[in-house]
């Protein structure tokens, strides 16, 4: 693995940190894999570190000048504090598969907009793939599809943390590549 600890500044790891921990305790929560522990349990964490936490941290990053991941911690955050205000509130299904689906599209568009950089294109195109099986399972009244979609965000959530944590041990963050013509040998 290539050694590549250059993941950002001190603002993009907290930025990192406060996604990981919240996509890890809402997917967790999401599953019910944990007993007792539900995706309500999560409402005050999304609150203040997804919501609060990752709003500051983006307006941190528009400061710094890092516009990728101002933009990213920004909507993110707006993401989390809109969910947490309304979670349990009197939503139909349909009004709440939309605003998932919603956020699935500006997932979507960090992920495309992170080209290059492989942990933050595995964690926002991961997290677009829970939130589009999320919004799909609200419309539908699957259970299980909304598991599913939990579990991605777990995944989520993992690479978030360690993109944070490899930045701040200066562990590998990029696989090694190989030369062109490299690698291959013609036996004979």
């Amino acid at each position: 693995m290539d050694n590549d600890a250059s993941a950002g500044g001190t603002t993009a790891i907290v930025g990192r940190l406060a996604l990981g921990v919240t996509l890890l305790a809402f997917g967790l929560g999401t599953t019910k894999v944990i007993d007792g522990v539900t995706t309500a349990d999560a409402v005050s964490l999304a609150h203040y570190v997804g919501g609060v936490a990752l709003f500051l941290a983006g307006l941190l990053a528009f400061r710094d000048r890092d516009t990728a991941s101002g933009t990213a911690y920004s909507a993110l955050g707006a993401l989390w504090f809109t969910w947490a205000v309304t979670a349990g509130g009197q939503m139909s299904d349909n009004a709440a598969g939309l605003f998932l689906l919603l956020f699935a599209l500006v997932a979507l568009s960090l992920a495309l907009g992170a080209a290059g950089n492989m942990l933050e294109q595995g964690t926002y195109g991961l997290f677009f793939v829970s939130l589009l099986l999320l919004a799909v399972a609200r419309f539908a009244g699957s259970d299980s599809l909304g598991k599913a979609g939990g579990w991605f965000a777990v995944a989520a959530g993992a690479v978030a943390w360690y993109a944070a944590t490899a930045a701040l041990a200066k562990w590998p963050t990029a696989l090694p590549r190989r030369a062109a013509g490299r690698g291959v040998t013609a036996a004979g």
